[in-house]
């Protein structure tokens, strides 16, 4: 009985684990301690451009989520009107912890 109640309390602890509640999608996958990436977000035709405009948003266990991590709320606070490519960095600690930030790039 001790032993079935011990396994039935690391299979739930493990399930807590792995379905936490600030979890990101990313190409590459997600990391069970730590992850911190880059992926590509959008590409025009436009030339790179001089200027960067970043915004951001935060997760805390899927409880709180605050923030506008939006293209256009990162071109606005670059000062872009012309848009040349989108690049978003993601980043979690255990899943209790995430963040997105939006990088815009143009003139």
């Amino acid at each position: 009985m001790k032993k079935t109640f011990m396994s039935l309390a690391v299979a739930a602890v493990s399930c807590l684990f792995f379905t936490s509640c600030a979890v990101l999608n990313t190409q590459t996958g997600m990391g069970a301690l730590y992850t911190s990436t880059t992926d590509p977000g959008a590409v025009t035709s436009n030339s790179v451009g001089s200027k960067v405009g970043v915004s951001g948003a935060s997760n805390i266990l899927g409880l709180v989520v605050t923030g506008d991590a939006s293209i256009n709320a990162a071109a606005k606070n670059g000062g872009i009107k012309k848009v040349s490519h989108v690049d978003v960095q993601k980043s979690t600690i255990l899943g209790i912890y995430s963040t997105t930030k939006t990088f815009v790039y143009g003139d």
